[in-house]
């Protein structure tokens, strides 16, 4: 747990601050390419409340954020259908980190240097706590889900699908090939 003086002073953390929206932070070794099962795991909690941020863009390179269970992915295909485009991908990290000002591995969606609109699978409100990115890597924020909402303007989505039994759905865009 990250007592205040140890709280990265993060975009998000100032976003939070400034809107007094109550959060408890907690450091932890980063581990590349080690995911939400490896914050879960360092933290001792499960991935189920470890909620992803993923900057993703439609086929004209609108940006937006999508907020998911650590334990889940994101059906592109559904997402896509919902926002009425053709197609939803993941953005490349030098965009995502161009639109957030975060690089992967630490993007909250608090405090983003540009406006962008966030989408968040619904079961995530019905939590009782979660844990979500403070803006670097290896610090997460535990708060109560309903201050994510309160302090961004979030449409609920329900889009979350269960991985493969390999341990990870498939790259999105062969999931949505025809």
């Amino acid at each position: 747990m990250a007592h205040e003086t140890d709280t990265p002073v993060t975009p998000a953390i100032r976003f939070l601050r400034e809107k007094k929206i109550p959060f408890e932070g907690h450091l932890y070794r980063y581990e590349e390419h080690g995911g939400t099962a490896a914050a879960a795991a360092a933290l001792n909690a499960p991935e189920h409340a470890v909620i992803k941020t993923l900057v993703m863009e439609d086929e004209l390179g609108r940006g937006l954020i999508v907020l998911m269970h650590g334990d889940r992915e994101v059906s592109t295909k559904e997402l896509a259908r919902f926002l009425g485009v053709k197609s939803i991908v993941p953005s490349d990290p030098a965009r995502a980190m161009r639109r957030t000002g975060y690089m992967v591995g630490g993007t909250s969606p608090f405090g983003t240097r540009t406006d962008l609109p966030v989408y968040a699978e619904a079961t995530i409100f019905s939590m009782a706590r979660v844990l979500i990115n403070g803006g670097k890597r290896g610090f997460l924020l535990s708060m109560d889900p309903a201050d994510i909402r309160r302090s961004l303007h979030v449409t609920e989505i329900t889009v979350g699908i269960i991985p493969s039994p390999g341990g990870h759905a498939p790259p999105p865009r062969e999931r949505d090939r025809p």
